[in-house]
């Protein structure tokens, strides 16, 4: 199956997860994970209308972003995977929106980096999984006060990565959680939900959902 037609399965889905929600689909914003996925694949995938794409690695990203630049393919490009605060120059100018700040520290370097305001949305970690990086929701409060008033920097929302599972039910909670969260700290952005379970997260609110293998297929193994 073409690029082009699992693309257009998924907004099917998200369409149909939209009706259940009482949503409409324009609430929802696809982004469109690229990592290890070919440039060219990429360029297919926005041909066919996907105009937001997701790295998580600032390096492949670069090379990316440069190569498709060139055949005059510019999508938004979101930084979705975890960022070393050693590395916050180098995402300045290069994404529009970076979801994964996931500590005060980072978000102090990124302000000091960034010659405009920055879009970004804090990482939650709200399974509280020893393997996955940002706030926990008890302090996500504390540090949004923390980083609101830090210039250059627009906190959009919150973002999490929900348990990996083949059963989407199970992680419903997740997303109600961030939900809750999102409403408290009066933010407007929800990015949550990946190809096992995105349709769940739309019924809960997400605002963005991240979406790699159900659009481009499985990565080649490195």
């Amino acid at each position: 199956m073409s690029v082009a037609e699992q693309l257009t399965r998924v907004r099917e889905r998200m369409a149909a997860a939209c009706r259940r929600a009482g949503r409409s689909p324009d609430e929802v914003t696809l982004v469109g994970v690229s990592k290890g996925v070919p440039a060219q694949r990429v360029a297919e995938a926005h041909a066919a209308g996907l105009q937001d794409m997701g790295e998580n690695r600032v390096q492949e990203a670069a090379a990316k972003i440069e190569a498709l630049a060139a055949q005059g393919v510019r999508p938004r490009w979101h930084l979705v995977g975890h960022l070393q605060t050693n590395k916050a120059k180098t995402v300045t100018g290069l994404f529009a929106i970076l979801h994964s700040v996931d500590s005060v520290r980072l978000a102090q370097a990124l302000s000091r980096r960034a010659r405009e305001p920055l879009p970004i949305l804090l990482e939650v970690n709200v399974a509280q999984e020893a393997s996955k990086f940002g706030f926990t929701p008890q302090e996500v409060a504390s540090a949004l006060r923390s980083i609101v008033d830090l210039p250059n920097l627009d906190v959009r929302g919150l973002m999490t990565v929900a348990p990996q599972t083949d059963q989407p039910e199970s992680v419903r909670p997740v997303f109600q959680r961030l939900r809750k969260l999102r409403d408290e700290l009066g933010l407007r952005e929800l990015s949550m939900g990946m190809t096992n379970d995105f349709e769940v997260a739309i019924e809960e609110g997400a605002t963005m959902v991240r979406v790699g293998r159900a659009i481009f297929g499985e990565r080649a193994k490195p």
